[in-house]
């Protein structure tokens, strides 16, 4: 029997399977951060238990810490709390721990990748949805709850029902001024935000086998916007030249043996999917959100959808969204008004992302009512930006670089858009109130961002 890359490497961990069908699966990696570990560490305690596998677990705070002056002591009481807790029971059980400027701290899901700690092969959980992230590099990665986080940290195990398996395949070549970003979006957009429930997802296909390491890093993090349980794309040539020689990846020997079973990790030819789904690279245009979930998207040349192109059953909640938006239906998307860019989060916090933002502002100046927050997913990003001379190129066009962290992504600190205000921003979700009570998102890619930064408004970065 032929398999899938999912199939192949969930059954090289599979434990057990119980009577009814639940799968107890070995974790290879637990990421834990502030927010959704601290009952997890608290039930160790009450039930007198260790990590069973401390060795396999990394802690890192990325969620409410702040962006500015993280030499200071966390003004917020509840965020100072929960990175002071995190690194307590970092300490108290003996655990990688990457606090507030330590040189690996960063986003979770941006550290993991950048470090060695993700792997092909792997599977991977973390008490965030967005782990999907890491299945960039074909592993098997998804978010999970607390109270799963307390049974990983007991058992290096995890009770899960197998997932079904989706391939969506991109055809063709990514026209310019395109980015992962917004392959991400426009499938999200077709897909819409429930179109991938119940599956894990495999990109495949030529658009995707040219792509950057840093581009699946995006393109596998947003898939859990359209439902998807996680994403995942084959390991290739791409792959182990991102690996190789980080730190914490295998080394002499250890490569070569590694890189012998990473080689096996693919979809056998004749693999069958439950479900196939497939897309033209070429219909794809930069895009820009106009509603409240990510799958209320369109190419930034295109207008809001007319209300009688909305089925009867969805028209109520695109009517409620777009009068959070303050937007009307058929309106053009170019031209709206922006107060805030966000470049940053777990979606485009990487140096690839930095280096397109710095591609269009270079030379130019920030838009004067525009406030940008510019938020690096890790130190070693941020190192890359100046070793490259970015931040020269950013100081110059009046933007000023952050510290690293989740920062406006979720608002869990002092990065909050106001009520009212507009923000174009490269993370992952726009729901009511994400990026601070009463904000309205409008997600994007980090070239919209740029354009929108320097321009104002929304505006096409081709015409740029």
């Amino acid at each position: 029997m032929k398999h899938t890359l999912f199939e192949k490497i969930w059954e090289r961990h599979l434990v057990d399977t119980l009577p009814d069908g639940t799968t107890q699966l070995y974790i290879d990696r637990l990421y834990c951060h502030e927010v959704t570990s601290p009952q997890a560490f608290a039930g160790l305690r009450e039930r007198g238990l260790k990590p069973f596998r401390p060795e396999q677990i990394t802690c890192v705070p990325d969620h409410d810490i702040p962006t500015l002056h993280q030499d200071q002591p966390i003004k917020d009481p509840v965020a100072k709390k929960q990175v002071d807790t995190l690194e307590k029971n970092a300490a108290d059980f003996g655990l990688a721990y990457y606090g507030l400027l330590h040189p690996k701290n960063g986003i979770i899901h941006v550290i993991g990748p950048e470090n060695g700690l993700t792997l092909p092969g792997m599977t991977i959980v973390c008490g965030d949805s967005h782990t999907s992230t890491h299945g960039a590099l074909g592993a098997i990665a998804f978010g999970i709850g607390t109270s799963e986080v307390e049974m990983t940290l007991a058992t290096q195990c995890i009770m899960q029902r197998k997932p079904k398996t989706m391939r969506i395949t991109l055809c063709g070549e990514l026209r310019p001024g395109v980015t992962a970003k917004d392959v991400a979006l426009y499938i999200i957009a077709h897909m819409t935000t429930g179109g991938a429930t119940g599956y894990f997802v495999e990109y495949a296909g030529e658009t995707i086998r040219h792509t950057t390491m840093e581009e699946r890093l995006t393109i596998c993090n947003l898939s859990i916007e359209m439902g998807a349980r996680g994403a995942m794309i084959a390991p290739d040539q791409v792959t182990f030249n991102y690996l190789q020689g980080r730190e914490f990846a295998p080394q002499g020997a250890q490569w070569e043996k590694a890189l012998a079973y990473w080689q096996t990790l693919y979809s056998d030819p004749d693999a069958v999917f439950d479900k196939e789904v497939s897309f033209r690279a070429e219909d794809i245009e930069p895009m820009v959100t106009y509603g409240t979930n990510p799958g209320m998207g369109v190419g930034i040349g295109q207008c809001i959808p007319a209300l009688h192109s909305i089925d009867e059953a969805g028209r109520i909640s695109f009517r409620k969204a777009l009068d959070y938006m303050g937007f009307l239906p058929g309106e053009r998307m170019l031209g709206k008004p922006v107060d805030y860019v966000f470049l940053g989060s777990c979606t485009n916090g990487r140096i690839e992302d930095f280096r397109a933002f710095a591609s269009i502002v270079k030379g130019r100046q920030k838009a004067p009512g525009v406030t940008a927050w510019l938020v690096p997913g890790s130190w070693q990003v941020d190192r890359q930006i100046r070793a490259e001379g970015i931040d020269t190129v950013l100081t110059q066009a009046g933007f000023e670089l952050r510290q690293p962290g989740c920062s406006a992504c979720l608002a869990m600190n002092d990065d909050k858009v106001p009520a009212g205000k507009y923000a174009v921003s490269t993370s992952n979700r726009n729901f009511e109130g994400r990026q601070g009570p009463g904000s309205r998102t409008i997600l994007a890619g980090p070239l919209v961002a740029a354009a929108a930064a320097i321009t104002g408004r929304i505006t096409d970065p081709r015409t740029l």
